[in-house]
């Protein structure tokens, strides 16, 4: 049985208990869509999940245990890493994934509730950098396949490559509001390949110094 006093989202457990947490995972992504992090209440959460209000403050204990589990859930949920046989192909797919969700009536409200929550809470904040972790985890072999191939410099930074992809789009969502759309996307990854392919991203590179005034 997991211990009460296990963090949010470090126990992945079964049976009834797994279906408890599915329940309540759900409602705290639906009130956090509707809403955002400001007013999502535990309590609310328990009753539109049919859950003890006992049960899931034992558990989760407040909202940010909440949206750290949350996020540990849509990490394992989201699809693996592309592989289709070249670096702007791969990263073209991871464009147009994070597009997708971004886009998403529900997932793009609530990415942009659970970013503003950890602005100002340092446990949603460290549940978030978990997420992108586990994300750039997943789709770092994708650029050590590129390399294989010849595509990009030994040394290429994995993870900067990938967040220069998703940059732009995340941007557009909490900044710009210009479209995420499929131009967006594929711009974004053609951007990072092209990047990558010049060395931009190998861990040695050197910054480019502005040129000087005449």
């Amino acid at each position: 049985m997991p211990s009460d006093n296990a963090t949010p989202g470090s126990v992945r457990p079964g049976g009834r208990t797994a279906r408890v947490r599915e329940a309540v995972l759900q409602a705290a992504g639906d009130l956090l869509a509707e809403r955002g992090f400001a007013h999502l209440d535990l309590t609310e959460v328990a009753a539109r999940a049919e859950v003890g209000k006992t049960t899931a403050y034992r558990r989760w204990r407040n909202s940010t245990g909440l949206v750290a589990d949350l996020l540990v859930d849509m990490a394992e949920q989201s699809l693996p890493h592309a592989d289709t046989g070249s670096l702007l192909g791969d990263l073209t797919a991871n464009a147009r994934l994070v597009a997708k969700t971004l886009t998403d009536p529900r997932q793009g409200r609530l990415f942009q509730a659970v970013i503003a929550a950890a602005t100002c809470d340092e446990t949603a904040a460290a549940a978030l950098r978990r997420f992108y972790d586990i994300r750039l985890t997943e789709w770092s072999p994708c650029i050590d396949a590129a390399i294989a191939r010849g595509e990009i410099p030994d040394g290429t930074d994995a993870r900067a490559v990938l967040t220069a992809v998703s940059a732009p789009l995340y941007y557009r969502l909490l900044a710009s509001g210009d479209p995420i759309d499929d131009e967006a996307a594929s711009t974004a990854a053609a951007a990072a390949a092209q990047a990558a392919a010049a060395g931009i991203f190998t861990k040695d590179a050197k910054t480019p110094t502005a040129p000087e005034d005449s």
